[in-house]
């Protein structure tokens, strides 16, 4: 891992986004909410919470993060389910990986609970939307 013990906090967000591509029968199924294990997209959202909290678990050598902030959010479109991440946290590292670690696990998700219904789903696009970093405002505590 590397030593960032020198780096001053920061107040640090990320955003990141995902897609996965789904047969027309497939996405009508979610719209109704008449998939077998439940409500997709709702599922989706929180499974991409708790994945994007677990990073540095899954990822060898990711810091472990004090996180203030991971929001999920999962969208039906026309060809799909489009996932999108915001990760916030103070400290002296980057919170990318979670945030893309969020929308990971969340289209893996969506994948999990349609794989009886569709076998021509396609996850893609998934990428890093921004990252910021802020200096902490001691007057705004």
């Amino acid at each position: 891992m590397v030593d960032v013990s020198a780096k001053p906090a920061q107040v640090r967000t990320a955003e990141a986004t995902g897609h996965i591509t789904l047969a027309g029968a497939t996405i009508k199924l979610i719209r109704q909410n008449k998939m077998k294990k439940g409500d997709v997209l709702t599922v989706a959202e929180i499974a991409g919470i708790q994945g994007g909290k677990r990073t540095s678990e899954l990822i060898p050598l990711c810091h472990p993060l004090s996180i203030t902030k991971m929001e999920v959010k999962a969208s039906l479109d026309k060809t799909g389910v489009r996932i999108e991440s915001l990760a916030r946290c103070t400290g002296p590292t980057g919170i990318e990986m979670e945030a893309l670690t969020a929308v990971s696990v969340a289209l893996l998700t969506v994948y999990d609970m349609c794989k009886a219904a569709d076998k021509t789903m396609q996850i893609d696009e998934i990428r890093l939307v921004s990252k910021s970093k802020e200096d902490i405002n001691d007057n705004s505590v």
